[in-house]
């Protein structure tokens, strides 16, 4: 693996001579293929591009592939719901996280200027992240569409000069395509964590885990949540996140989803442990490395 990730699992070769099949939500080229490139480091990997994050979660249960990538929260848009609900019901784990910094480019054909550019495509949501750039070039027509990669693969092979797009700079070289204008989002500290994904009978530890997400359902009682938190900092782990999570069935009635950090494996067990018998129930949804953050 890159010395930059050699904090991370090490994933285990597939029986296909070593290839490892990772499914992502998108194109080659999109941000979830960049999240897996910065995870698995320099093992030779698969990506197979899926239209929907479903689809994505069915594939690991089923183990159609190694592997999964799916993003799960946003320094902007906040926990993404849809996923974590796919993730909660479908009994896979996590095994890992990347948090990568959302860097948009103009993206276009060589010798192509920005004021050339009639017609620039790409997903809502990143258009919305760069409509202040454009701003200074009310010619373009921003124009949505249902991914970053697609947009700029579809610009390749319409070989339309006039035609650009917003994407990642991997985008831009599998495409052979320049890069007119980097980094044009207005927040440039926007950034993405995503999961690593995997088919297991049980949440069993990866390799150097320090990091546990766990769904936790408090007892009805006055201050149960306030008891459960106290046991975690007696126990000096750190609560990195707490998300209210509402019970389907239930009106008005939440679990919460938990991220920890401690000094080992066993520091998280231990902490675990000891809000067990505060709870109703407790969900370890995966044991893992915390994740590097990468400036892409």
């Amino acid at each position: 693996m890159s010395k930059e990730n050699t904090d991370t699992k090490k994933p285990q070769p597939s029986p296909l001579n070593g290839v490892l099949r990772v499914a992502i939500q998108g194109y080659k080229g999109a941000f979830h293929d960049i999240a897996v490139r910065k995870y698995f480091g320099d093992h030779d990997i698969e990506v197979m591009e899926i239209d929907t994050f479903d689809k994505v979660v069915d594939m690991v249960k089923h183990r159609e592939v190694h592997f999964g990538a799916m993003a799960i929260e946003n320094t902007i848009y906040g926990m993404l719901m849809p996923n974590f609900n796919l993730l909660n019901r479908s009994n896979i784990f996590i095994d890992g996280e990347v948090y990568l910094r959302i860097k948009q480019n103009l993206i276009g054909w060589p010798g192509t200027r920005v004021e050339d550019l009639k017609e620039v495509y790409s997903h809502p949501i990143a258009i919305e992240q760069c409509r202040a750039y454009f701003k200074a070039y009310p010619h373009i027509k921003l124009i949505e569409s249902v991914d970053t990669a697609l947009s700029v693969r579809e610009v390749k092979e319409k070989r339309i000069k006039t035609k650009g797009a917003i994407g990642s700079s991997l985008a831009a070289d599998l495409y052979g395509l320049d890069i007119l204008a980097p980094a044009i989002e207005t927040n440039k500290k926007n950034f993405t964590r995503f999961l690593i994904l995997e088919k297991k009978s049980k949440a069993a530890p990866e390799p150097g885990s320090n990091k546990a997400s766990i769904i936790l359902t408090v007892l009805d009682q006055v201050g149960s949540l306030h008891k459960v938190l106290s046991e975690l900092a007696i126990r000096k782990a750190n609560l990195t996140k707490i998300q209210s999570i509402p019970i389907l069935g239930k009106p008005f009635e939440y679990a919460f989803w938990i991220d920890l950090v401690g000094e080992d494996q066993k520091h998280l067990n231990e902490a675990i442990d000891s809000v067990r018998s505060l709870s109703h129930e407790v969900k370890i949804l995966g044991l893992y490395p915390k994740g590097k953050h990468y400036d892409h």
